[in-house]
């Protein structure tokens, strides 16, 4: 969801005249594409993100064909992906107190990759199960949580402040064209050396991204500790949270991604197929173009998100992307008339809500990065996973309910409704009013606010 920028740095880490790659990086916007760092980085995650869109389509794939599985089966494989994130915020404290993120990092990526590759090995010698896809889940959404809660501290080493919305632009656009072009990619794959087997690419795309994370160089100072004994884990989780709970950013950035994501995934994209193909008689081929066309519109916004933000500011780009995310739901529900209409109606919601959502998270996340303390930025990640994608099968067993008992029409309207009610964790925060990421915007009060609001006998070990 990120992706940064700078000037000219060498290769052993440092740039002329500036201070040594080891800690955050300050100073004026320089060019990522000059950067070798943030350019193995970023292929790695541009790498990893097509061959997920593989796996993601063979996983259920083999469940179904090789398996037989039913549609209860194939959704616990589903939920097992997200599980882990309900423990982010424990695995989050955990990796606060590592020094080196990136080893995790790298540790995370061999780990999915010899998971995955454990299937072609199993359907070659005859012995997928569907215990093992459970495993495969689970193991995978695990490393990735270890992996993302590992990710803000790397970030912040690795690019400059003044860089974070270019660089999360670069992220997201990546991401925006995996799902462009992942599926139909996987699809072929799929075809051409069934579904175990095009699971190797995925695995081979961890590889490579642990191979260039692992190639660049970057010091990473351990937190300042006092030479205190650390805090029990728990104790830390609950700091990471109450953080969160206390800085008026953080707080509204979660309560208004999480609202919105249990809304959107009230409607989520397996209803809104359901709805495209039973009540706009969309053919298949239809629904792939539209849904296609909305990821078109996902890389737009991606792309354009740091343009925006300096033109309106970042904390009314979030604005208008909390809106705009989930406001078209609402235009799709009311779809009518000839075939070429419900499916240009269809193609614009899509697009406008993959705008929106790029505006949200690149410049939402690019803010909380700015306001996170170093000491913190394991923590809060795992806060927040364990909020905002723990909402996440919740949201979607209730669009299931609304679905039978309302109809689709009406489920799709309210994960509009309701998620377009994000926007009041917003207004009544000091994030419309933020412009840039500078440091007299993005006020350090609110960080000693947060600090000072603790308990003295369990404040934050960064304050």
């Amino acid at each position: 969801m990120s992706a940064a920028r700078e000037d000219g740095p060498r290769e052993d880490g440092r740039q002329e005249g500036g201070p040594r790659a080891g800690g955050p990086r300050e100073g004026g916007p320089i060019s990522l594409w000059l950067d070798r760092r943030f350019r193995r980085f970023w292929a790695g995650q541009s790498i990893s993100e097509f061959g997920d869109r593989i796996t993601e389509l063979a996983l259920p794939l083999i469940a179904v064909t090789a398996l037989s599985a039913s549609a209860n089966q194939v959704a616990w494989l589903t939920a097992l992906v997200w599980t882990p994130n309900l423990l982010a915020i424990v695995l989050g404290a955990w990796v606060d107190r590592r020094v080196r993120k990136r080893r995790l990092m790298v540790l995370a990526d061999l780990v999915r990759a010899a998971v995955l590759l454990s299937l072609p090995v199993a359907y070659l010698l005859d012995a997928v199960s569907l215990g093992q896809l459970y495993a495969v889940a689970l193991v995978t959404g695990t490393a990735a949580v270890l992996f993302n809660t590992a990710y803000p501290p790397f970030f912040v080493h690795l690019v400059p402040r003044s860089s974070y919305v270019e660089a999360n632009s670069r992220l997201s656009a990546s991401r925006s064209v995996s799902h462009v072009v992942g599926p139909a990619a996987g699809g072929a794959l799929v075809q051409a050396l069934t579904a175990p087997v095009a699971v190797v690419v995925d695995a081979l795309s961890y590889l490579a991204s642990a191979f260039l994370i692992g190639r660049i160089p970057l010091d990473e100072s351990p937190a300042d500790t006092d030479g205190a004994t650390p805090p029990p884990l728990l104790r830390r989780a609950r700091e990471g949270m109450a953080f969160v709970r206390r800085h008026p950013v953080l707080r509204a950035g979660l309560g208004c991604a999480a609202t919105v994501n249990f809304f959107t995934f009230v409607a989520g994209s397996g209803l809104l197929v359901l709805f495209a193909s039973r009540v706009l008689e969309l053919s298949a081929g239809a629904i792939g173009l539209a849904l296609g066309i909305g990821s078109i519109g996902a890389l737009l916004g991606a792309v354009l998100a740091p343009s925006v933000s300096r033109r309106i500011g970042v904390g009314r780009s979030i604005t208008v992307g909390a809106v705009l995310f989930p406001a078209p739901l609402a235009i799709a529900a009311v779809a009518g008339g000839p075939l070429w209409a419900r499916a240009g109606v269809l193609a614009a919601a899509e697009f406008l809500s993959g705008v929106g959502v790029m505006l949200f998270d690149v410049n939402l996340n690019s803010l909380q990065t700015s306001v996170i303390p170093d000491g913190m930025r394991s923590r809060v990640a795992g806060a927040f996973s364990s909020v905002n994608y723990g909402v996440r099968p919740l949201g979607a067993v209730v669009g299931g309910l609304l679905a039978t008992g309302f109809g689709l029409r009406a489920t799709l309207l309210v994960g509009a409704a309701g998620g377009t009610l994000s926007l009041l964790w917003l207004l009544a925060s000091p994030i419309p009013r933020i412009r840039s990421l500078a440091e007299n915007d993005v006020a350090p009060a609110d960080v000693a606010a947060a600090c000072d609001g603790a308990d003295p006998e369990h404040r934050p070990t960064p304050c």
